[in-house]
């Protein structure tokens, strides 16, 4: 058992108790706040200096306290579990025995293991600002191995399982099926085992388990003075003026959300951090037909469908939510300039078909579309630019020494862009595989959040679903995305006469502010001479 204490205080001899944030009995990980003090400068948020169980709270709200005083009792993590083995001794001991007839006939204790509690938090997310809860995979009280699923999470592109980091037994499921989380938020709690500790004497156990209490409890009174304090601001000031705490503003920051016009439930109008997830699920639910008046873009007017005749609704996936709002973002965003060209691959059309019966193919089947993504790299090494992106500050341009291409998959949920890293590297053999690979684990929504970010250009190809040509939307934060439609036969002239010829047409879109006309035209010219003889990939 350790004792909190109110952390150095600075110029300020006391403080106010502003709000509780947790109550006895309530598990807390470490700087999780405890409680919050006010004094006529700053509010501060004391947080729990190690992982615990509240076993009191000495303040209530109102009270004045000073540098020093104890707020709270917290019962460690390691204490809790030393304190099991020691009461289960007390409990198999006879009452009715005398002390040396029990002393003569209790056999020597052997050495416990010690164990230790660990919390399993929801891994980075990437680019999703949060995830659904989708199957919980094991119960409390199960026993669990290392990597095992424990719960499984969604995304709009994708679902993850997240793993045990060590083997155990489940303690607490701290999450429920629905549930809305992002990044570092608790998941689970485990009982690992650690390293054997030798059993202490039965006269020992009480002053083993009240020792760190007097020995922990100065060092207690400093952990908290870490945080530093948030000067105070009234709600009608601007962008920083929002009475909130330190833990509340990082929360803030780390979700890209601006706290003026949060409404705070707390004391005196504080933000709390339930404050602000309601306001951003809020905002990201709420329809477009409820923007504010005077936006630059009015709504589409609802229409009743059912006075035309009968109809049926149909739910819309989150996959394609997402892809909606990502699609009506980027148009809006993003000047869009699209350049049409075709390429003759009569030669690499005759060279991939003579793959099929090539022993060195091993019987592979080798697409047009993992000769596309070679010229697609050999094209970005010529045109680095066309591969970059705008830096956030505005004021730069990032060119990228890597070459990462995504490949627009549609699945029953909607269209998902799987990246292929480094394929300036790899064979067209390679490359194949890894479309195949990609393209199944998309359909089946089990690729890892790294596989769906970090491209520097996308290529979505119609195949063989026909088409002359089309304009693909970007992919921020890309600038180019190459649309390639349906491979037909067509008559070119060669200057003697015309003949049969395979034409691949491709449509380029691009952003204007980022590439000029010129610049996508010589882009354009490169690919199709690279596509006309797949030789020159080898230069």
């Amino acid at each position: 058992m350790i004792s909190v204490t109110v952390p150095e205080l600075g110029d300020a001899s006391d403080v106010e108790v502003i709000e509780l944030c947790v109550k006895p009995g309530d598990r807390v990980a470490v700087d999780d706040p405890l409680i919050v003090i006010e004094s006529d400068k700053a509010s501060l948020e004391v947080p729990a200096p190690q992982a615990g169980i509240v076993r009191a709270l000495t303040v209530a709200i109102g009270d004045r306290c000073q540098e020093g005083d104890v707020i709270a009792e917290l019962e460690t993590e390691d204490a809790a579990v030393a304190e099991e083995p020691a009461a289960a001794v007390a409990e198999a001991a006879p009452a009715a025995v005398p002390e040396e007839a029990a002393a003569a006939e209790a056999p020597e204790p052997s050495a416990p293991a010690s164990t230790a509690v660990i919390e399993v938090t929801v891994p980075e997310l990437g680019d999703a600002a949060e995830v659904e809860v989708v199957d919980l995979m094991v119960a409390v009280g199960e026993t669990v191995e290392l990597d095992q699923g424990l719960v499984a999470l969604e995304s709009d592109k994708a679902t993850m399982e997240v793993p045990a980091p060590q083997a155990g037994r489940v303690l607490e499921i701290c999450l429920a099926v629905g549930d809305a989380v992002t990044d570092g938020a608790l998941v689970a709690r485990l009982e690992v085992a650690g390293a054997a500790s030798p059993a202490p004497a039965a006269t020992e156990a009480p002053a083993a388990t009240e020792a760190p209490a007097a020995t922990e409890a100065p060092a207690a009174a400093e952990a908290p003075a870490a945080p530093a304090p948030e000067p105070l601001a009234s709600p009608e000031g601007d962008g920083g003026a929002v009475y909130a705490g330190p833990a509340v503003r990082r929360l803030a920051r780390e979700l890209g959300v601006t706290l003026v016009g949060v409404p705070g439930s707390g004391s005196r109008g504080r933000v709390t951090k339930e404050d602000l997830k309601a306001h951003v699920k809020a905002q990201l639910t709420a329809p477009a037909s409820q923007a504010p008046e005077g936006g630059a873009i009015p709504p589409i007017p609802p229409v009743d469908f059912e006075r035309f005749g009968p109809l049926r609704l149909e739910p819309i996936s989150r996959m394609m939510r997402a892809g909606a709002a990502n699609l009506h973002r980027s148009w809006l965003n993003i000047p869009h300039v699209t350049q049409h060209d075709e390429a003759d691959i009569t030669a690499l059309e005759a060279f991939r078909k003579s793959l099929k019966d090539d022993p060195a193919a091993g019987g592979a089947k080798v697409t047009p579309l993992a000769f596309i993504l070679k010229a697609v790299a050999g094209a970005l090494k010529a045109y680095p630019r066309v591969g970059g992106s705008f830096h956030a500050d505005g004021e730069h341009y990032v060119l990228k020494d890597f070459i990462h291409i995504g490949i627009a998959v549609d699945t029953p949920e909607g269209l998902i862009v799987p990246v292929l890293r480094d394929v300036d590297q790899k064979g067209v053999l390679a490359l194949s595989e890894e479309i195949v690979s990609l393209s199944e684990r998309a359909r089946a929504r089990s690729l890892k959040p790294d596989e769906l970010r970090g491209g520097c250009f996308s290529v979505s190809s119609l195949g063989a679903l026909g088409g002359t040509g089309f304009t693909p939307i970007i992919n921020p934060p890309e600038v180019a995305i190459l649309g390639v439609a349906k491979l037909r036969k067509a008559p070119l002239w060669t200057g003697e006469g015309f003949e049969p010829r395979d034409v691949l047409p491709l449509s380029l879109s691009y952003d204007h502010r980022a590439i000029n006309g010129a610049e996508a035209g010589r882009f354009m010219t490169h690919l199709c001479h690279l596509l006309a003889d797949v030789r020159r990939l080898m230069l």
